[in-house]
Formats: structure tokens, C-alpha cells, sequence
């Protein structure tokens, strides 16, 4: 199987307005994944279920994380020359920003036809509070269905398009 890299650029080629960023995971595990943009989403999962040297027939797990708002420090270093004539100092500058919060959802991939995977595929909401929409990839792998219901009731993800999205 070809590697996480090599796969979102195919798939950059192949959908050429969707939006795919590589996630790298720093911890012991160390599995990398793929966010997605909403409005491909959908049409990138069908390729990845359907395409020969892929074969992405079986979601094995999908889950949600609550990702609050944080506060990011950036500290910029520049040099400025010393009027007395001595050696240049070095002054730094911090500037806060505040990242937003989001609400993720996150698809384990495998497939059971090539045995390869996991690829894990990440759609992340607009914020925490009116824009928690995403698209249901339900119709895509069926066995999403009740997993996509739970991240509904604990975390309130609206799966648009899910056949069935209602509390357990």
C-alpha cells in the first residue's frame, strides 16, 4: 500500500478543489491521518472504498474528540543593532492567538479484501456550537451507522445525509 503522502496527493489529483491536509501523530503509535474537507468528503470516501489498489471496504471504528479552544504563543526573535555601537541585541516578541475550538470525527479504514490498513480519515467541524455539521459517510460504509449515532448523542455532531440519526 502506498504511503499516507503518496495517497493525498493521488487524491489531491484526483479532486482537484478538495482541501486534505496530513495530521502527523507524534505519539508512540505514530498513526498519521488525513482531514478532509466537508464538501469532498463524501465523494473522497467512495474513491477510497471503491478504488482497485485501495479497496477501503471496512470501518472498523469511528469516534469523536472534543477539541476547546486554546491559546498559541509566538515568539519572533529579530535583531536590532545597538546604538552605542556594541553587538546586536537580540530582542523577542510574543504574540498570543486564540485557535478556536472544534468538534472532530475521526474513521478507522482497513481493508479487508487486500488486508492493509488503517487509514484514518478526520472531518472536522466549524466550531463547538452551530457549526457541527458534517457529512454522514454512513452511506459509504454501512458500518458507521450506529457509530455515527453515538458521536451524535455524546459529542452533537449532525451527520447530514445519515439514514437513521437519532439519540441511542
Amino acid at each position: 500500500m502506498e504511503t499516507l503522502e503518496q495517497l493525498r496527493d493521488r487524491l489531491l489529483a484526483r479532486f482537484p478543489g478538495a482541501e486534505i491536509s496530513l495530521v502527523t501523530n507524534p505519539g508512540a503509535a505514530a498513526q498519521h491521518s488525513l482531514a478532509l474537507d466537508l464538501s469532498h468528503a463524501r465523494e473522497i470516501a467512495t474513491f477510497l472504498r471503491d478504488d482497485a489498489a485501495l479497496k477501503l471496504d471496512y470501518c472498523s471504528n469511528v469516534t469523536g474528540i472534543d477539541w476547546p479552544e486554546k491559546e498559541i504563543v509566538e515568539t519572533t526573535k529579530t535583531t536590532v543593532p545597538d546604538p552605542a555601537g556594541g553587538p546586536p541585541k537580540v530582542v523577542e516578541q510574543k504574540t498570543k492567538k486564540i485557535q478556536p475550538g472544534f468538534l472532530e470525527v475521526v474513521y478507522h479504514l482497513y481493508s479487508m479484501a487486500l488486508k492493509h490498513g488503517p487509514v484514518i480519515l478526520r472531518l472536522r467541524t466549524a466550531n463547538r456550537t452551530d457549526g457541527i455539521t458534517v457529512p454522514s459517510l454512513t452511506p459509504v460504509w454501512r458500518s458507521g451507522e450506529f457509530q455515527e449515532r453515538e458521536v451524535f448523542d455524546l459529542f452533537g455532531v449532525v451527520f447530514e445525509g445519515h439514514p437513521d440519526l437519532r439519540r441511542i
